[in-house]
C-alpha cells in the first residue's frame, strides 16, 4: 500500500511543481511522477533537518502538510536539475 501511495503523492506535487514552476520542463507522467518522489525525499529530509537539527533521510507523508512539502521539494529538484542541464529559468 506504500508505493500506491508513494505513486500518488509523486503525481499529485510533481504535477503541481511543474505547473507552479516558471518555464518549460518537459517529460511525461513517469518523470512527473519521479519528480515528486525525489521532491517528497528532499522535502522531508529538509522538514526534518530543520525540525530536529539532525540529517536523517526521510520521506513527506500523503497528508496536506506532506504534499507542500513535496512541491517545495520538486520545485528544488527543478532548479537543481535545470542548473545539470543547463536550463534554468528565472
Amino acid at each position: 500500500m506504500n508505493i500506491i501511495a508513494w505513486i500518488i503523492l509523486g503525481l499529485i506535487a510533481g504535477a503541481i511543481a511543474k505547473a507552479i514552476y516558471p518555464g518549460r520542463q518537459g517529460g511525461g507522467i513517469i518523470a512527473t511522477m519521479v519528480l515528486g518522489i525525489v521532491g517528497a525525499l528532499i522535502g522531508g529530509t529538509l522538514v526534518t533537518l530543520l525540525e530536529t537539527g539532525t540529517l536523517q533521510f526521510t520521506a513527506a507523508t500523503l497528508s496536506i502538510p506532506g504534499i507542500i512539502v513535496a512541491i517545495i521539494g520538486a520545485m528544488i529538484a527543478i532548479f537543481i536539475w535545470g542548473l545539470f542541464t543547463g536550463r534554468t529559468s528565472y
